[in-house]
């Protein structure tokens, strides 16, 4: 493979940390006191899933995230952050690529009706199995360092 200015690998690598950087910044402009003390972000996401045209998608919705807004607006907002970091210093990437490809199609899924967020976790998904399939972990991060997933 011929590239220009960094090898394959590390333009891999580049891909891969533009991608936590990405879910660093989806982290970062989160309005957490919103999410966290007002529930913000899950009572608008409940929104979108009640009227969502897939039953799977309501009833899916209705029993497992709003029961435990509290919880859930938690776990969306630190696996953002466990996402962008993991990623970015290339520590347990493969998980990190996986776990961010799952809750990109899950936006996806959710989001089925806004074509903005269509584009945005669609890329997002493609960079992750992009990433994970050419195990993009082996240049510049941590799991290279300690000898993880070779």
């Amino acid at each position: 493979m011929q590239t220009v200015w960094l090898s394959g690998a590390e333009w891999l690598a580049v891909l891969r940390i533009g991608l936590g950087l990405w879910w660093l910044e989806s982290w970062r402009h989160k309005d957490k006191k919103g999410w966290f003390e007002r529930g913000t972000g899950i009572a608008w996401a409940a929104d979108v899933a009640g009227r969502h045209r897939w039953t799977f998608v309501r009833d899916g919705f209705a029993r497992i995230v709003q029961p435990r807004p509290k919880a859930m607006a938690y776990l969306v907002v630190y696996a953002e952050l466990a996402l962008g970091l993991g990623l970015v210093l290339g520590f347990l990437t493969p998980v990190a690529l996986i776990g961010g490809l799952l809750l990109n199609l899950l936006y996806l899924v959710l989001m089925i009706h806004d074509w903005a967020e269509q584009g945005q976790n669609a890329m997002m998904a493609l960079i992750s199995l992009v990433a994970l399939l050419a195990m993009s972990w082996q240049t510049w991060s941590l799991d290279a360092a300690i000898g993880l997933f070779r």
